[in-house]
């Protein structure tokens, strides 16, 4: 990963820049079913959803604290973070940028993706390793 990622300042970056970093660090530990949701349309509390799922609690754990160490490598701190004791979701809030990380359960529960149906899916293909 270290390879992979080269922290920049990101304070000043546009909201897309933050989630398309987190889209990233997230591929690069393997989250499965990445999803990057312009949502700024829909509701006043972002302009982005990032939503994925970890394969167990511990990856689970580990992808929110990846995100977070990275982001705050490039100057960015979590306003909130909620459910790190739960590990079926967590939920890292940037701001214009929401971060989601499921279970495979949580995420077929909660169905984000439906309840955000009128959102714009933002093409990540670029940003994910092969």
């Amino acid at each position: 990963m270290e390879e992979l990622f080269t922290p920049q300042d990101l304070t000043q970056a546009e909201p897309l820049t933050i989630a398309q970093t987190v889209v990233r660090v997230l591929d690069a530990k393997k989250a499965g079913g990445i999803k990057l949701l312009h949502v700024s349309d829909s509701t006043v509390l972002t302009d982005y959803f990032v939503i994925c799922t970890g394969h167990s609690h511990t990856q689970i754990q580990s992808l929110a604290d990846e995100v977070e160490y990275r982001l705050t490598q490039c100057g960015l701190k979590p306003r909130a973070v909620e459910g790190h004791r739960d590990t079926r979701w967590v939920l890292l809030d940037y701001g214009a940028v929401i971060v989601h990380v499921f279970s495979r359960e949580a995420r077929d529960f909660y169905k984000l993706e439906k309840l955000w149906a009128t959102a714009e899916e933002i093409d990540i293909t670029s940003l994910l390793s092969e």
